[in-house]
């Protein structure tokens, strides 16, 4: 255990500390050390499943020696990282440069939203969202998980459900989603969306929901994360985020693409119920509009 604590933002670069105590590592230790020198950008977008499967040990090989070199975890080691890579405004863009014009920007921004929509179109599984809307027919209610960023895409969710007709609550504090998990039945569906998928809060309480006999269905971009073990329905898109990148606005536009066609799909299998939700939702707000 290191006798100091980093703070992932100071100004000690994370290779280097890496690279002066390399000697006294053990040897599954130096295994993550040379993944992590060998290809330092990659392992910025990396989980921890990931760092680990490519370096050969177990999860908690790579936490031991996030904590050797001074971090609380592995987050706070990839932030530091990110930081020590690349300079603020690549962790928004990789694409953009300090020198672009207004118009460039926006071609370069408006190409990689795109190219998020695209990778996720080769990723949906047709089977898995068809495996999804059979579940959300049948669930007593259905409940939103999200938190920090993700419970903006998760209130979205819950929104496009409810005009639909659907019994549907949106849960984004941890403690209450603790409790509400406790609380589930088998007839009860919990719609957890988490980009790294390693969400500790959302993880726990999706697990908890799972012991409870909900059925679990997923909204995230790796499919090999601590969320996905826990599902019954994997619902994959296309996004790399460094830490300093987190609720990227192109990550957030490929989880909405996913509910719009998720959602449309639902409410045209069960168009006797959604169909008159949708029209009886539009005239309760029909006075709200000038």
């Amino acid at each position: 255990m290191s006798k100091f604590k980093k703070d992932p933002l100071d100004n000690t670069n994370t290779l280097l500390t890496l690279s002066s105590i390399y000697n006294s590592l053990t040897r599954t230790e130096k295994k993550i050390a040379d993944a992590i020198q060998q290809d330092p950008e990659t392992v910025v977008y990396a989980t921890l499943t990931d760092l680990a499967e490519k370096s050969g040990v177990g999860e908690t090989s790579v936490l031991r020696l996030c904590r050797k070199i001074g971090f609380g975890g592995y987050q706070e080691f990839k932030l530091a990282l990110a930081k020590d890579l690349v300079v603020p405004i690549k962790n928004v863009h990789s694409q953009i440069e300090e020198t672009d014009d207004l118009s460039t920007m926006a071609a370069k921004i408006t190409a990689d939203n795109i190219q998020a929509l695209e990778n996720t179109l080769s990723l949906i599984g047709i089977g898995e969202l068809q495996k999804a809307m059979e579940l959300i027919g049948r669930a007593r209610k259905i409940y939103f998980f999200g938190v920090g960023s993700s419970a903006n895409t998760a209130a979205d969710g819950k929104y496009r459900f409810m005009r639909l007709g659907f019994n549907v609550e949106l849960v984004s504090d941890p403690h209450i989603m603790a409790m509400v998990a406790t609380l589930m039945t088998p007839d009860d569906v919990v719609f957890g969306i988490s980009t790294s998928g390693s969400t500790k809060d959302l993880v726990d309480a999706v697990r908890i929901a799972k012991q409870n006999g909900a059925s679990i269905v997923c909204l995230t971009s790796h499919s090999r994360s601590p969320l996905t073990q826990q599902a019954n329905v994997v619902l994959l898109t296309k996004s790399r985020e460094t830490p300093l990148q987190g609720g990227a606005f192109s990550s957030k536009i490929a989880q909405i693409h996913v509910l719009d066609i998720l959602s449309t799909a639902t409410a045209i299998n069960y168009r006797d119920k959604s169909y008159d939700a949708i029209e009886r939702t539009a005239k309760a707000v029909l006075d709200k509009i000038y």
